[in-house]
């Protein structure tokens, strides 16, 4: 018998920006120095009042199952927090605590779609949402979102993209990999559509909190047929920590607890009694991290300009540049790894995020101030010695 990968595995796209990664800590391990501007994953280490929350729960013996839907401490803080924040009730019971916000994309998915079933996704997007959508059986559903209109679907658009099999409106704002944020109006008219048309929108909203110029939206403040998504990885620095959470039209919760028995059980404990002093505790250190963040977002933008690429609007959310590289090369995966090997800069390529990111490459500024100016040194460089 030979060996057979199933089809469905197969037809999930590879996460590039991840065989980026391996590649660069390749040539580290061989003594490289490379700038990492590939992934968001944030160089802070995780606040101290958190880790101590969590190291306090693991010597209370907190380290067995919890709830399949989340320990009710942690789910109550989330509701408070939507109170405050947004002035939106969230009852603790539309809650489900998930190993992350990726796993909550299947508990999302998996309890709206049947196959056949409609989303609509915006180019470009962050590259699991069409897998997760097609993984499910769903149809992914693209709609443009141009730079020179700040990466923002065009409301009638969405609008002519819904039909009979439309289930879902799929945003993130602020956005991975533009950095672009949406406006009040926008949100306002996609809750106006989910209303008229009778689907959902899911709102990916794992950025908030790192706006830079104005404040933060649910969607929950526009229309109740929605589904949030969110977590602790990025406003906290604790991607390595996998928390997050889905809130769901009460219809859903239950679905969604189910798959979660069924693929999951359920969130590490310790890690949930350290979410919940996250939201409680940390509110200077994510201040403390939000301005480093700023800061180096206004040095990254403009020297990213100087050395040759074009960003035609400013991001001011989330903490990525996405930067027209089609100057430089209409490959950006091509580019991608010539700037690795060549100029010892890891970013990620524009066409992971889909076809309408094609010719862009996007930048993190996770990391330093410092490594970022030694970065787009080497990228100044690269490009007057290879062009």
């Amino acid at each position: 018998m030979t060996d057979h990968v199933s089809a469905r595995a197969l037809a999930v796209r590879p996460f590039v920006v991840m065989d980026v990664v391996a590649r660069a800590k390749q040539l580290e391990a061989a003594g490289r120095d490379i700038v990492r501007m590939d992934v968001g994953d944030p160089d802070f280490p995780t606040p101290a009042v958190i880790t101590r929350a969590a190291e306090a729960a693991m010597d209370s013996g907190d380290t067995g199952y919890t709830q399949s839907a989340g320990l009710p401490d942690l789910r109550e803080a989330i509701s408070r927090r939507f109170a405050a924040k947004y002035g939106v009730k969230v009852e603790p019971a539309d809650i489900v605590v998930s190993q992350g916000t990726s796993p909550a994309m299947l508990l999302l998915f998996g309890a709206l779609l049947d196959p056949g079933d409609e989303v609509i996704i915006s180019d470009p997007c962050y590259p699991a949402y069409p897998n997760y959508i097609s993984f499910l059986g769903g149809v992914p559903v693209r709609v443009a979102a141009r730079p020179e209109e700040s990466f923002r679907m065009r409301i009638e658009e969405i609008e002519a993209a819904i039909t009979p099999r439309t289930r879902c409106i799929m945003i993130n704002s602020p956005s991975n990999p533009t950095g672009s944020v949406l406006p009040v109006e926008d949100l306002q008219a996609i809750g106006r559509l989910a209303d008229a048309h009778g689907i959902y929108v899911a709102s990916d909203e794992i950025y908030h909190g790192l706006d830079f110029v104005g404040a933060d939206h649910s969607i929950l403040e526009f229309t109740d047929r929605a589904f949030v998504l969110n977590g602790f990885s990025k406003l906290y620095s604790m991607t390595g920590w996998r928390l997050g959470y889905l809130v769901a039209p009460r219809a859903f919760v239950r679905a969604a607890e189910v798959i979660q028995q069924n693929f999951f059980l359920c969130a590490n404990h310790f890690v949930q009694v350290a979410g919940t002093a996250a939201l409680e505790l940390a509110g200077p250190d994510v201040e403390r991290m939000r301005g480093l963040f700023d800061e180096r977002r206004r040095y990254l933008v403009p020297a990213l300009r100087d050395a040759g690429l074009k960003i035609a609007h400013e991001p001011t959310g989330a903490f990525y540049v996405f930067a027209d590289a089609r100057a430089w090369s209409g490959d950006s995966l091509a580019l991608t790894y010539r700037l690795l090997e060549e100029a010892g800069v890891a970013a990620a390529p524009g066409i992971d995020f889909g076809p309408g990111g094609e010719g862009f490459l996007r930048f993190s500024y996770a990391t330093s101030l410092d490594r970022l100016e030694e970065g787009v040194a080497r990228l100044r460089g690269w490009a007057e010695t290879h062009l």
